[in-house]
């Protein structure tokens, strides 16, 4: 199973901008970002295909949160820009190997890094 460790995060004013990163041990096939707040479920943010880089967003993200990764392919970026008071959650990285917004999709995840906008 892979290992993760998230890194970024932290606290901004409503559009500004933050940076998740996550290290994997491994070369997973697909690697993704999820989001929870507390009560609601987790939700699948953006997806991608380590080796091709074809990326996948959730629609409530498109045009504002973009994923990259590095040359090793084992660290995944997710720059988040224009940030709003609903972007507010808990983020997790997540490996596995089917390249959807699935939760069920991913055996592998991190410990969760904390993201909150205020308006």
């Amino acid at each position: 199973q892979v290992q993760l460790m998230e890194s970024g995060g932290g606290s901004v004013q409503s559009g500004g901008s933050l940076s998740l990163s996550c290290a994997a041990s491994g070369h997973p096939r697909c690697m993704a970002w999820f989001r929870q707040t507390l009560g609601k479920e987790l939700e699948g943010v953006a997806v991608i295909n380590v080796a091709g880089g074809g990326t996948a967003y959730d629609h409530s993200v498109e045009g504002r949160f973009t994923l990259s990764q590095d040359n090793t392919k084992t660290t995944l970026f997710l720059r988040m820009n224009h940030l709003r008071p609903d972007d507010t959650a808990m983020y997790y990285c997540a490996a596995g190997d089917t390249c959807n917004l699935l939760r069920r999709s991913f055996s592998s995840w991190g410990q969760g890094t904390q993201v909150t906008v205020s308006s």
